[in-house]
């Protein structure tokens, strides 16, 4: 089984790496899932993510009490208001897979902005 997770750990970096870079896909998210896979799996590429210099903090945040920056916080919320309107003019959906998508959505958001805020380095 630790195999399986070590494995689907890096699938999970390299999601979170791409997520970083494309705008729309989400990043952290995948690196979450990541730090859980390598606590299954490998001590130290678990540690490796938590103590990394730039993706780190996220993750430690996540992991202390759920946090999530304010800028996290805006960008995930434009990014699923940007993706419902790029489905809407896109696929053209019905009324109906509409609202069940902005459901979805609307769901989402409400769960990231529920979240505590990170704070920064010095506690403020």
């Amino acid at each position: 089984m630790r195999i399986i997770y070590f494995s689907l750990g890096w699938v999970m970096v390299a999601l979170g790496v791409i997520g970083l870079i494309m705008p729309l896909m989400p990043g952290v998210v995948f690196l979450i899932i990541a730090t859980w896979c390598f606590a299954r799996s490998s001590p130290r590429f678990e540690a490796w993510l938590l103590d990394h210099p730039t993706l780190g903090k996220p993750l430690r945040d996540w992991r202390a009490c759920g946090a999530i920056p304010r800028s996290g916080k805006a960008m995930a919320c434009v990014g699923m208001t940007i993706g419902f309107a790029v489905f809407w003019y896109s696929v053209d959906p019905s009324l109906p897979l509409a609202a069940a998508v902005a459901v979805m959505f609307l769901a989402c958001a409400a769960y990231v902005v529920s979240r505590p805020a990170a704070v920064n380095e010095s506690g403020i």
